[in-house]
């Protein structure tokens, strides 16, 4: 399913023209997935496959114009239920559209937080690596994004986000 999803998850962000900075969207997408294989210890064994294939359409509904059904087709009911918790609320402004009904959601859907968290550690090590503004926006953030997400059990996440943040 991960090659399936993988797939998937590429064409569907190049059809519509996603870019990742300059570089195509499946840039961001793997790196995404590179960071849960780092943490993936953190994720019961029985959903670690779900939790990777997530990784990879964890923003497919917001920013490819795919559905929930569009993603439960290309994958499982759980990969949606994943890729629908980490989609913005709509909004005009980043707070808007990352609202506390958002952070609920992702918090009452098994594993979200993780992929979350593993979306915005790769966010923060690109725009740091690019010198990115963004880079001072995640760390601005990060205590208001850390107290909206905190879960106990992935500590060893956000001890990572707050040494990524630390060192300039």
């Amino acid at each position: 399913m991960l090659e399936k999803t993988t797939t998937y998850a590429i064409k569907t962000h190049q059809a519509v023209n996603h870019k990742y900075g300059e570089k195509g969207y499946e840039y961001h997408l793997q790196m995404v997935h590179e960071v849960a294989e780092k943490f993936i210890y953190l994720v019961a064994e029985e959903e670690r496959e779900n939790v990777l294939c997530a990784c990879w359409v964890h923003d497919i509904i917001e920013d490819a114009r795919e559905t929930y059904n569009d993603v439960k087709k290309n994958t499982n009911e759980t990969v949606a239920e994943l890729a629908f918790a980490l989609t913005n609320e709509k909004g005009k402004n980043r707070d808007e559209r990352a609202n506390d009904k958002y952070y609920q959601e992702m918090q009452e859907m098994p594993n979200a937080v993780f992929i979350k968290y593993c979306d915005r550690i790769a966010n923060i090590m690109y725009s740091k690596k690019q010198g990115s503004s963004m880079f001072i926006k995640y760390k601005k953030e990060n205590d208001n994004f850390i107290r909206k997400t905190y879960r106990p059990e992935l500590k060893d996440m956000v001890n990572y986000i707050e040494v990524l943040l630390e060192n300039e």
